[in-house]
């Protein structure tokens, strides 16, 4: 019995390490104030189905705003799972709404403003889409390509 509690012990306290050195890391860049705004159109007013710019090139450890704005008459979604995946959010934030936590994929309804602050943290090449039907099969498509 007291092995096992050991263990978990242990176990809990390298974890709370980790998560530690993952906010430590990560913090100093957020404090250093040199986040970059990308703003992306989800969209058109005439109701074109694309993302505007539909192709963004972010820079690992680098702290990123994205600002989203819907100007068509429907709603879209910015679903990009695998970059979700190899990014740090630290926030969303919806009109007075803060949401914290993993992030896959924002739905904007008509006329809807989203900030997604976010540091990247694995190279590579992601895709972007509306996982509306339909609407990724009509050009509402892009990638986001993060760099070492």
């Amino acid at each position: 019995m007291l092995t096992s509690r050991f263990f978990r012990y242990l176990l809990a306290f390298f974890l709370s390490m980790f998560i530690g050195w993952a906010i430590l890391s990560v913090s100093p860049v957020l404090a250093a104030g040199t986040m970059t705004e990308i703003h992306v159109s989800m969209g058109t007013v005439s109701g074109e189905l694309k993302f505007v710019p539909n192709h963004l090139e972010l820079i690992t450890g680098k702290p990123y705003r994205l600002v989203l704005d819907n100007p068509s008459p429907i709603k879209h979604y910015f679903t990009a799972k695998d970059f979700a995946d190899v990014s740090w959010t630290q926030k969303v934030e919806a009109g007075n709404v803060e949401i914290k936590g993993a992030i896959h994929e924002l739905e904007l309804k008509p006329g809807a403003k989203a900030q997604w602050v976010l540091v990247p943290m694995k190279p590579g090449t992601y895709e972007l889409y509306c996982s509306i039907a339909g609407h990724a099969k009509a050009g509402m498509t892009g990638e986001i390509v993060i760099l070492p």
